[in-house]
């Protein structure tokens, strides 16, 4: 191999080291009207106990917003209507079993709650809370959802 060919696999090998496409999450975003106000469900994570919204990986057989919709009834006991169009995407690092994180987008699509039931998959895993869009923009940690609930 040449100097010049050396050079160059030396510079794509240093530009992929540790690079790693996103994967992809979908999310649901909780919404229900109060008193004339807008506000969103949020949940606890298991792991850390952070807020953060319904969300996980897409689902065979189902839409991406389906599998949102699917998310937030095992995730936070909620029954509604999800839109098939998204609010906004954002991007975090996913932490995975093996400790290395993941950089993951997450593609949001609001859900109209007509219900939240007091049983469901993960109720005694987490917690969830209604909040005023701009308090739950305080709460969350990833950036991108930060702006999404503050468009709300």
């Amino acid at each position: 191999m040449g100097d010049q060919s050396m050079k160059w696999a030396k510079s794509v090998a240093k530009g992929l080291l540790g690079y790693r496409p996103a994967s992809l999450q979908v999310g649901a975003l909780c919404l229900r009207i109060r008193d004339g106000k807008t506000q969103v469900l949020l949940i606890t994570s298991r792991d850390t106990g952070r807020w953060v919204i319904p969300k996980g990986w897409p689902m065979r057989g189902r839409s991406l917003s389906g599998a949102a919709k699917q998310e937030a009834w095992e995730e936070a006991g909620v029954v509604g209507k999800i839109d098939k169009e998204p609010a906004g995407a954002f991007r975090y690092d996913k932490i995975l079993d093996s400790g290395l994180a993941t950089p993951t987008d997450v593609v949001v699509f609001p859900l109209r709650v007509e219900t939240l039931m007091k049983s469901y998959p993960e109720e005694h895993q987490r917690k969830r809370k209604w909040f005023a869009p701009k308090e739950a923009a305080k709460l969350v940690a990833e950036e991108g959802l930060q702006k999404i609930l503050r468009k709300l």
